[in-house]
């Protein structure tokens, strides 16, 4: 039997009509370098996002071409996210937090053909220029300066477009945009987004149970545009025609809670390391700002407990959601089902710190040296996913082939367990899990711990090589201000929750934890950096 329904394609060109067309008059705010904010509407949107695909194709971009981008979050950067994708182009968000040389890498090994860089990101494309084959690139005028001899006005880009070029016919499983990993070890590597995996991904995150975004609520994206298209927010926002407010490059706590207050922000994202900073600001000053009822979406690194019952001091809600670049990146999000309201407090935060339940279409298993692990919360193994939002390959490269599974599962390198009622909890990454005397330490679990002591402002904990046990952990802290944590305090701390084998024998005191580009520990650098630690020095 044939089915009765239309074949309608699933594209990002639904998206930007609908908003343009029932949420015209809308906002879209954007703080600028200069810390003032640029107004504009879902009705500018439309209009800006065709008239940047009229302009690429008059520039001569082909289906398929890649349109990199170097920009902050702000109305452009959204136009971006649109305008290339409409004229059959891919948009490549690059992060300009990496090294130039990698950077020039990604550029390169991506293909890109146009660049559209902020002017306050000139000073990077200088740095890189000569070690990338670009044929055009067009410069954002945030601060007014002059646009360089040699490059082009992204506004004058727009301006060429007149309505009288015609748009491509799109297919849902055309790439629409694309995204490097941001990973520690080798270089980056690509993953392509399809229309259809980001309207399906986009449709999913707007569910209740999900992220629940819906046009009533005001949405601030914390996480950058260039980290995995910012969660994909940008794009669930403009479906459903929610404000957006994007901080630009100001993402200090204060600055934050400035944006917050004055444009009544309902929903808002970012790491752990952002909302520490903001969480330290309300407690020093808990009178000063008069926040909305906010929903805190915090992914990027396990969020421990005594972040989220910060917040809830503060009538501020924290909802944890796991994802990948390599998965769009939404594949968990964890909210409390109803049956677990009746549960001790303790048990509901510990529920709530967990990497909650697969989003609708994501499906979850366990895989440990034994095979596909059980539910019961206690057999760990690597986490693998599969769904229609997620990689089934990287770009480019075929050697890759092994980060999936022969029956099509992605391997996560998350160490993982499942419990009965389909909560994930990841314990560790597989590269930094430290096995001690044949016993596997979690150091996620160990640092989400010492975070919650009363002097310590963070923690990481790396494996260090052991003459008689192969490895035993060590705890890298960062002191709070003023304050002086023991070894022998911090021992009896994690006493209450860890055997004795499990908590570190050390505690090396630093004054920060090097992070990657997306506020994650560089394990590798730590591992480096205490290489020659001696179990004989004490701590």
């Amino acid at each position: 039997m044939e089915t009765t329904m239309m074949d309608y394609p699933l594209t990002l060109t639904h998206l930007i009509e609908r908003a343009g067309t029932l949420f015209a008059d809308v906002e879209i705010v954007s703080r600028l370098p200069d810390r003032s904010l640029h107004r504009s509407t879902y009705e500018d949107l439309r209009r800006r996002s065709r008239a940047l695909a009229e302009g690429l194709q008059r520039a001569g971009l082909e289906r398929g071409d890649r349109v990199a981008t170097l920009m902050w979050n702000h109305y452009a950067h959204l136009e971006t996210y649109f305008g290339a994708p409409l004229a059959g182009g891919v948009f490549h968000t690059l992060n300009p937090r990496l090294h130039p040389d990698d950077i020039a890498y990604i550029i390169e090994h991506a293909d890109d053909r146009f660049l559209i860089v902020d002017d306050v990101f000139l000073p990077i494309f200088e740095k890189l220029k000569g070690a990338v084959d670009l044929d055009r690139v067009f410069v954002v005028p945030l601060t007014g300066q002059a646009v360089p001899e040699g490059l082009e006005s992204y506004e004058a880009l727009l301006e060429s477009s007149h309505g009288d070029v015609e748009l491509p016919d799109l297919d849902e499983r055309d790439a629409a945009g694309m995204c490097y990993t941001s990973g520690t070890t080798g270089h980056p590597k690509g993953v392509v987004y399809s229309h259809r995996a980001l309207v399906l991904h986009t449709l999913t995150s707007a569910m209740a149970d999900t992220l629940g975004l819906r046009q009533a609520d005001t949405l601030c994206p914390v996480v950058p545009m260039f980290h995995v298209n910012a969660w994909g927010l940008p794009f669930t926002a403009t479906m459903v025609g929610m404000k957006q407010v994007h901080p630009g490059p100001h993402l200090d706590a204060e600055s934050l809670l400035e944006l917050y207050e004055g444009e009544r922000v309902t929903v808002t994202a970012g790491v752990p390391t952002i909302w520490f900073d903001v969480l330290r600001a309300l407690e020093a000053e808990p009178d000063r700002w008069d926040l909305p009822d906010m929903r805190m979406i915090v992914g990027g690194s396990a969020v421990p407990e005594s972040l989220i019952r910060g917040f809830d001091r503060h009538g501020q809600q924290v909802v944890q959601a796991w994802g990948m670049t390599e998965t769009t990146p939404l594949g968990s999000v964890s909210h409390l089902k109803p049956k677990l309201m009746d549960r001790s407090l303790d048990e509901q935060y510990a529920y709530r710190a967990k990497q909650g339940i697969p989003a609708p279409f994501v499906e979850t298993r366990i895989v440990s040296d034994e095979g596909v692990a059980p539910w019961d919360g206690e057999t760990v193994g690597e986490l693998q996913v599969r769904g229609p939002w997620v990689a089934s390959r990287y770009h480019d490269l075929p050697d890759e082939r092994a980060k999936w599974t022969a029956d099509g599962w992605f391997r996560t390198g998350d160490v993982a367990a499942i419990d009965p009622e389909g909560y994930i909890r990841i314990t560790d990454r597989l590269k930094d899990l430290i096995k001690s005397g044949g016993e596997w330490i979690s150091s996620v679990d160990m640092e989400n711990a010492l975070i919650g002591h009363p002097d310590v402002e963070e923690a990481a904990v790396i494996a260090i090589p052991h003459s008689k046990w192969g490895e035993r952990p060590l705890a890298v802290v960062v002191a709070k201000a003023e304050a002086s944590p023991s070894k022998a305090s911090l021992r009896g701390y994690l006493q209450e929750a860890f055997a004795d084998w499990q908590i570190p024998d050390a505690f090396a005191f630093v004054d920060e934890i090097p992070r990657t580009s997306v506020g994650k520990f560089k394990k590798r650098a730590l591992r480096e950096q205490f290489r020659d630690w001696s179990w004989g020095d004490g701590s």
